[in-house]
């Protein structure tokens, strides 16, 4: 571990623990469902949940670790590693102290094995064996996405097939999810994530200096910040206007709005880390970027489907999840998209759009119930840092080259 590293795990350990507990209206009544514990370790949370077939969450735990990483102005692998090795027993104990469920009483133990930042994965993994093997319990390896597109049914009433946007700090994709294991990848990120973008961008802008925003995680800084700021005054020109498929690139946004900070510094003769004058403005125009980039991606995919006859032509659903879901600016655009072209959108809770391990054991109990994927032995899974979703038919998008109408710059949408 290098000094940067240490330096910035010393500093945690004096600091406090966010716990987040939770438990349904259980306690006293028999139980006739199964239950799976899920556990969650992908990137730099460590989750853990008991989740019932009745799709009641009788108790849940979470280690989060965005203080450690916003110190060091980003996430340190091997900082994420050890943190989890430090609190995942306890996550685990303190979800099943709230279930009221001992392991024996388990159905499954369901884990995320991909993907994910390695060594934080590897932890999840490592812990699950151990808790499989001691109990004899089946295991049900998961994929992160995978649990986040289908965490809707959890929430809400929703049969497949329906079209999926995940949209965080380590993911962006596009999907139509046909089943619990069966899904149609229309188009991802083909660089950076937008959660990602946001936070690199703010990090430019120094808002950690800014007084409202030193607290706040990247895109969260900026969404705050364009409450106020007028998107008009600046404009940046999106990527990949030209190519007719389904993909984007925040790298290439990030770019773009990078050498327009530098433009500002320039002209108000400020040097790189002080704050413009016009930073409100800057994250208003931003925020819009980010949201048009991912509206027109989208639009396409629903007429893609439409034309394909791969969802219904009335009355289709466009689900929206991961961490960026949770900005309402964004989601405000997506929500006037859907209802321009007869989709219902649903979201999640903000607090199952982020990595958390209620998702996991939901997707453990989608798979239980569809017998897909229950292990009795843990020899041979392994981690998967980077792993497909679905069946990749984005070239099918591609050659389909359909032209998203003209959208008045799509401020419409915002309207």
């Amino acid at each position: 571990m290098n000094n940067i590293a240490k330096s910035v795990l010393r500093s945690v350990k004096h600091g406090r623990a966010a716990w987040l507990r939770t438990s349904s209206a259980h306690s006293g009544k028999q139980r006739f469902h199964r239950m799976v514990l899920g556990i969650e370790t992908s990137c730099d949370d460590t989750g853990a949940a008991v989740v019932d077939e009745a799709g009641c969450v009788l108790g849940e735990a979470l280690h989060c670790q965005k203080e450690v990483h916003l110190q060091s102005g980003g996430i340190i692998p091997v900082v994420a590693q050890q943190l989890h090795r430090e609190n995942i027993d306890r996550v685990v104990q303190e979800a099943l102290c709230a279930s009221g469920v001992s392991v024996a009483e388990l159905a499954a133990v369901a884990t995320t094995v991909k993907p994910g930042l390695a060594l934080s994965l590897g932890v999840g993994l490592q812990y699950s064996r151990g808790l499989v093997s001691r109990h004899q319990k089946p295991f049900i390896p998961i994929h992160h996405m995978e649990a986040h597109a289908l965490t809707i049914r959890l929430t809400h009433h929703l049969e497949f097939p329906f079209l999926v946007l995940l949209i965080s700090g380590g993911h962006c994709l596009l999907a139509v999810a046909q089943g619990v294991s069966d899904f149609l990848l229309l188009g991802q990120s083909i660089d950076i994530a937008p959660g990602d973008m946001l936070d690199k961008v703010a990090r430019r802008l120094s808002l950690r200096k800014h007084p409202e925003c030193h607290s706040m995680a990247g895109g969260k800084a900026i969404e705050h910040l364009a409450q106020t700021g007028d998107q008009e005054l600046l404009t940046f020109r999106l990527p990949m206007r030209q190519y007719r498929n389904c993909d984007f690139s925040f790298s290439g946004l990030q770019n773009v709005i990078n050498n327009a900070i530098v433009q500002k510094e320039k002209e108000e003769g400020i040097e790189e880390g002080e704050i413009l004058s016009c930073v409100k403005d800057v994250a208003a125009a931003v925020q819009h970027a980010v949201a048009v980039h991912i509206i027109q991606r989208t639009y396409r995919a629903m007429l893609f489907c439409i034309k394909n006859s791969i969802l219904p032509s009335k009355n289709a659903t466009l689900v929206v999840s991961g961490g960026v879901a949770s900005n309402q600016y964004i989601r405000k655009v997506l929500q006037n998209l859907a209802d321009a072209n007869d989709f219902a959108l649903l979201c999640p809770p903000p607090r199952l759009c982020t990595d958390n391990g209620v998702m996991i054991a939901w997707n453990g109990i989608e798979r239980l119930r569809a017998g897909l994927g229950v292990l009795h032995s843990t020899a041979g899974v392994r981690y998967e840092p980077r792993a497909p979703l679905g069946i990749d038919i984005s070239k099918r998008v591609e050659e389909d080259s359909i032209k998203v109408p003209k959208l008045k710059e799509i401020r419409w949408l915002a309207s």
